[in-house]
């Protein structure tokens, strides 16, 4: 039981009063109407009506652990990231496996892309590795997503699924075809999040202290082996138990069978993207190893379930715009296009202030810690200090916080 329960015996309600009655509703007399001043029932009712929040357009069902990030070999050649500049140096991490269309009580053995999200809370802010289990996807223009993510939901007039529609799109959309063949493979049903591997997907960046730029994807590759189902065992073990793959990490971490992945990039040299044999920021496209090997950087490991599902996964936001110094971004528009839209989902699904919730705040920021390193006020759920009297505006004369730049 949690302690805090354990400290307060007493049922009360949100505000601390004492519970006289939780098994009747107050009424008008023995067999009466029920009283309007029945406080604590409407409490519980329109708490109860409030429960949930917006499931997430896209990767609704998922599930996840926290862990821990340890450098196993040098790249500081490559970056100047903190949390990347020591052999041995550890860092926590939370992480969120998901499919990608169904809704959040729809089966997770599905076939499906699987994301792969890592938080990473580094001293310099957190770094989030919003990726997948597979290194392309079926779009490389972002005006395409909105449009190829309806042909994955139900159908607007019969709120079914017919297959037809994806099938539909995937015709007149070539550029899908590297990441439809992964889909449909062996590889379609993993059996868990622990036996796949994860993927930035996108190009992504280092920069190191001297300035110069590399172009880098990043691997996450599972110790655990691969393992999927096949697809009539997936069908089946979804009508018995929608949540197997949950289930199987879960109880693998209870066991202490702690779930590990060896991490690595491909580096290519920034003048290299000139004259590659393609686009190298195209999303629908690898990198074949013979030009760019794995280069190993460290090992990640998930040793704790969450305690509350709801307060650290559900609300757990990820978003490819949380960036540290010394990792970056690339010209890949699909993921210049994430930059933002995942911010806006979050505004709109848990708040303008879901940075205050504590699964997504910063640990150990020298520059964000709290309202300490941003001018941010106000706005709906506000459960800090607010800035207390400090300004809300730079330039001031009063020794805020200021750009690194200044």
């Amino acid at each position: 039981m949690a302690a805090h329960l354990q400290q307060c015996p007493v049922l009360t309600t949100a505000f601390g009063s004492p519970v006289e009655d939780n098994d009747n509703t107050r009424t008008v007399g023995k067999n009466g109407a029920v009283a309007a001043d029945d406080t604590w029932l409407q409490e519980k009712m329109q708490r109860f009506n409030r429960e949930r929040v917006p499931e997430r357009v896209v990767h609704a069902k998922g599930y996840g652990a926290k862990g821990v990030f340890k450098v196993t070999q040098d790249v500081t050649k490559y970056t100047h990231a903190h949390f990347l500049n020591e052999i041995g140096k550890e860092t926590p991490v939370l992480i969120r496996f998901s499919t990608v269309g169904g809704e959040s009580g729809s089966a997770d053995t599905a076939r499906d892309p699987r994301g792969f999200a890592v938080k990473f809370y580094t001293e310099e802010g957190n770094w989030d590795m919003v990726g997948n289990n597979t290194p392309v996807f079926f779009i490389r223009d972002p005006l395409k997503f909105s449009d190829f993510i309806h042909t994955q939901k139900r159908e607007p007039g019969s709120h079914l699924k017919p297959h037809w529609r994806r099938w539909d799109y995937w015709s007149l959309s070539p550029e899908a075809l590297h990441q439809v063949m992964i889909l449909y493979s062996d590889r379609g049903c993993p059996v868990s999040g622990r036996f796949m591997n994860g993927y930035s997907s996108h190009t992504m960046s280092m920069v190191n202290h001297d300035g110069e730029r590399v172009w880098v994807k990043w691997h996450f590759k599972t110790d655990q082996g691969i393992r999927n189902l096949p697809e009539d065992e997936a069908n089946r073990i979804a009508g018995g138990n929608p949540d197997f793959s949950a289930h199987d990490l879960q109880r693998a971490i209870q066991e202490g069978d702690f779930p590990s992945w060896t991490v690595s990039i491909q580096v290519m040299p920034e003048k290299d993207a000139d004259s590659y044999k393609w686009h190298p920021f195209d999303l629908t496209k690898v990198w074949p190893h013979s030009d760019y090997p794995l280069i190993e950087v460290g090992k990640l490991t998930l040793n704790e379930n969450p305690s509350n599902y709801f307060a650290e996964i559900e609300q757990a936001a990820f978003e490819p715009s949380n960036l540290v110094p010394g990792l970056g971004i690339s010209p890949d528009k699909v993921l210049q296009n994430r930059l933002n839209s995942y911010k806006d989902a979050h505004y709109y699904r848990i708040g303008v202030n879901y940075h205050q919730i504590p699964v997504n705040r910063p640990r150990g920021c020298p520059y964000s810690m709290g309202t300490a390193g941003t001018y941010a006020r106000d706005g709906t759920m506000r459960t800090d200090g607010n800035g207390e009297n400090a300004p809300d505006y730079e330039p001031n004369s009063f020794g805020g916080p200021v750009a690194m730049n200044k």
